[in-house]
């Protein structure tokens, strides 16, 4: 007994010490370990990179830019369902536990057991928390030293943070596949819904990925992840969480991804939104836009913007086949599965609904033609094929644009088309603009190029921009980037200028040939108008610009001085510094497209100045405004109390006047001239009020056209990217002025014909439309004419001329300034 007794005391103290030498020891490991754990405390403050998420004015998305695609989700927006699909897959005692779960540890160390020597991956016990700890604070080591500062730290957040504020941190950083980070952005990656619509079936699908997201792959995996989907769904119905009918409608669903690419998202918009881009990484940097999460919230209006993309594709599409067909896009073999081929060619993506397609076989009536086949999520070429006919009717505009049948309108098909070229259609339309179904129409790639933008003049907000054909073969963005002479485009600041400076639009200049003498070894500069040879003699400034007489803008920008309109010029913001040669009174120096619309904006708005911009607002992560364009007070604005019929709000502006109000309505009313009898009449088919500008450059090179209605300006340009000439009367009245028709008449469509505003002061005089001066009792065609007070139109007056001896006919006539009535009378004045 005594024995025993002995015995079992030294069992006890042998097994108390080492009981004491196990806690000991394990002390020992939990210091060792806890003693260079990161800072736990860091997670309070976590601000992960966060997409930055561009959207048009109407909220509608535009674009998204990041490194790590992800959108952060406050746990209390994140539906039920959701969670406990991952709570299912992942942790289903989560709200339980302290951090650990000693049950699936002991599980794991018995199958880790049972693998010895198989090389299989050890299977993790992680709870959600220990995912936080490796994902925030640790790497992706596969050890035991990893495992134990896992558990410690999970213990140590379970004691620092409520269990939401950890959800919510793993809900928003796990990896889920396709470049998605957290559910909110993989929502949308994969279904194209944000997660309060996902169904059971979709939250469950989601819920499996963290294990494996290559491995559950949609498409290349399909059968796997709907396996792994399925036991989600299981567990589900499991714990309670779903019914059994649910979870049987939701195992019968296929597994449907709607992939959403990472481009611009509104069609169309994609000029716009790289213009964003660089606007955003230019003020706040790589980091703020790609990780920053911000919100932009852009000035584009989606539908002026598809206008003005169709309007613009259209224009360069005529003029280009105008010049005939120059050939396919390449050659291939269409023996064995052309689709495999075909798929192979780069194609643009983004001139829907044009598609790439290969000729089969031709006839005369007819070409077959089998079209691209289109990818599958994983990369993988679909093995659908789907053929059409380009029909007889859809190549008669092809004539060749070289060789012996150039300019012959072909009989054939098989004369445009054969086996094996990949060209470009789009559905043949009947004459009530309806597709034909089957049935092709022949397109090519246009070489020429050019760009548009619409505007508010009020604000400078830019509603629509068209930067070229298409992105997708040119991210040069023409309406910003390209700077190119705007011709006579820019000839209304000349006449503002003189206009502010005491001439109106009934002042006289004659309209004759001139020469400049620029100086030893410049040589002579003879300036023509467009139609060479033919001058109109005594001018009024209204005839002047209407006809575009080069002659006359130059005889004017002689007498007021050319360091007057380069002031104009900088003070409209279309050149930074004007030289002082009077042949960039015409439009000789480059600007761009931007440029000139945001000065017509000033025309338009009576002399406000405005500057251009994409954005309207930007906010930060958590929603606080971090820039805004509209800087004006608005008093009255706010009212806490709700409206108890207060004064109405104001808005104060205090924008720089840049010309006078009464300026602006002259050259207004002036270009709207134009648009009535001058070089852009075709814009008298939109039916409501328009002012504006053609302009041509030397050679043809470039065609321009910048005009307005009271609340939207627009602006084209047409040229080749290297510029050449454009062929013979490629004017901006006939290039670019019906692109800008177009696009008002779709613009303006639903908007009444409101009047261009008459300032206050202004006088509207009745004069004689060819002489300027007032008009009489019976006199012939009259125009009301705006003056300023202290001004008024000539009741006579006299020109002298003196032709010159020589073949030109030079005539001068050396005239003083006008007088307070706008009359020209003989002096010593400039040369006109």
């Amino acid at each position: 007994m005594r024995f025993l007794l002995r015995f079992f005391g030294f069992l006890f103290a042998a097994g108390t010490i080492v009981f004491l030498v196990g806690v000991a020891a394990v002390a020992g490991l939990i210091w060792h370990f806890s003693k260079d754990l990161p800072d736990y405390s860091q997670l309070q403050d976590y601000e992960p990179p966060v997409m930055t998420r561009i959207h048009a004015s109407d909220g509608s998305l535009l674009a998204e830019y990041a490194k790590e695609r992800r959108l952060y989700l406050p746990i209390q927006a994140v539906p039920k369902l959701v969670i406990n699909a991952f709570l299912a897959a992942e942790d289903k005692n989560f709200y339980e536990h302290g951090g650990i779960d000693y049950q699936g540890m002991a599980r794991a160390a018995l199958l880790y057991a049972q693998n010895i020597g198989t090389n299989r991956r050890p299977q993790g016990a992680s709870t959600i928390t220990q995912q936080v700890a490796k994902n925030f604070l640790l790497t992706n080591e596969v050890s035991f030293t990893r495992k134990i500062k896992e558990a410690l730290l999970a213990m140590r957040i379970e004691r620092a943070y409520s269990k939401d504020k950890i959800l919510e941190l793993y809900l928003n950083e796990i990896y889920l596949g396709l470049g998605a980070y957290g559910i909110a952005a993989a929502s949308l990656v994969y279904f194209d819904k944000s997660v309060n619509e996902l169904t059971v079936a979709e939250a469950s699908y989601l819920a499996a990925l963290p294990k494996a997201p290559a491995a559950l792959h949609p498409i290349r995996n399909h059968d796997r992840a709907v396996e792994r989907r399925n036991y989600v769904i299981d567990r589900l119905v499991e714990n309670g969480w779903i019914s059994q009918a649910d979870a049987d409608k939701a195992r019968k669903s296929p597994l449907t991804v709607t992939n959403r690419g990472n481009a611009a998202h509104t069609f169309a918009g994609e000029y716009f939104a790289e213009e964003v881009r660089r606007d955003i990484f230019e003020r706040y940097g790589e980091k703020k836009l790609y990780e920053g999460g911000l919100s932009v919230r852009t000035t584009l209006d989606p539908k002026l913007q598809i206008e003005a993309r169709k309007t613009m594709v259209a224009g360069l599409v005529r003029f280009d086949e105008a010049r005939g067909w120059r050939g396919p896009v390449t050659k291939l073999e269409t023996a064995g599965d052309w689709g495999v081929k075909l798929a192979d060619v780069k194609a643009l993506a983004d001139i829907t609904p044009w598609r790439m397609a290969v000729v089969l076989e031709t006839s005369d009536q007819s070409a077959r033609i089998g079209f691209q086949p289109g990818r599958e999520l994983g990369g993988a070429i679909s093995k659908q094929r789907e053929t059409g006919l380009v029909t007889l009717e859809g190549v008669k505009w092809a004539k060749p644009a070289a060789g012996p049948s150039r300019g012959k309108t072909p009989r054939t098909v098989s004369e445009v088309l054969s086996p094996g070229e990949v060209i470009y259609v789009d559905p043949l339309l009947d004459k009530d603009g309806k597709a034909i179904e089957g049935q092709y129409r022949l397109r090519q790639l246009p070489e020429v190029s050019g760009a548009m933008v619409a505007m508010d003049p009020s604000t400078g907000r830019v509603l629509a921009m068209v930067g070229g054909f298409s992105f997708d073969q040119s991210q040069f963005n023409r309406a910003t980037q390209a700077y190119r002479q705007p011709g006579s485009s820019f000839k209304p600041l000349v006449y503002s200028a003189a206009m502010d400076n005491g001439y109106t639009p009934s002042t006289v200049v004659i309209d004759a040939p001139i020469e400049i003498d620029q100086g030893q070894g410049v040589g002579v500069w003879r300036p023509e108008n467009y139609s060479t040879g033919k001058y109109y003699g005594p001018t009024t400034l209204r005839n002047a610009l209407q006809r575009s007489l080069n002659t006359v803008t130059v005889r004017l920008a002689q007498d007021i001085g050319m360091p007057l309109i380069g002031e104009y010029a900088k003070r409209f913001g279309v050149y930074d510094d004007l030289p002082n040669y009077l042949s960039y009174a015409l439009g000789a120096g480059e600007t761009t497209v931007m440029r000139m619309v945001t000065a017509y904006s000033m025309f338009a708005n009576g002399g406000r100045r405005v500057k251009a911009t994409l954005i309207d607002r930007i906010q930060d992560r958590y929603g606080h405004t971090i820039f805004k364009h509209d800087q004006r007070e608005c008093r009255g604005c706010e009212a806490p109390n709700g409206w108890k019929s207060q004064p109405e709000p104001q808005l104060v502006d205090r924008r720089e006047q840049v010309l006078d109000p009464m300026t602006a309505y002259q050259i207004t009313s002036m270009m709207e001239g134009v648009v009535q009898a001058g070089t852009a009449t075709v814009l008298r088919e939109v039916g409501k009020p328009i002012a504006g500008k053609t302009g041509t450059t030397n050679d043809e090179k470039d065609a321009w056209f910048i005009g307005f209605s009271p609340d939207l300006v627009c602006g084209v340009y047409i040229g080749y990217d290297k510029p050449r000439n454009l062929g013979r009367g490629a004017t901006g009245g006939h290039l670019a002025a019906p692109i800008a028709k177009d696009f008002f008449k779709l613009a303006l469509a639903e908007k009444p014909a409101v009047p261009f505003r008459v300032p206050a002061g202004i006088k509207l005089v009745r004069v004689d439309a060819k002489s300027g001066m007032r008009a009489g009792p019976g006199d012939g065609r009259t125009i009301l004419e705006a003056f300023k007070p202290g001004t008024a139109p000539p009741d006579n007056y006299a020109v002298i001329g003196v032709a010159d001896a020589d073949a030109r006919q030079q005539q001068q006539q050396q005239m003083a300034p006008p007088d307070d009535r706008g009359f020209m009378r003989p002096g010593t004045g400039g040369l006109y």
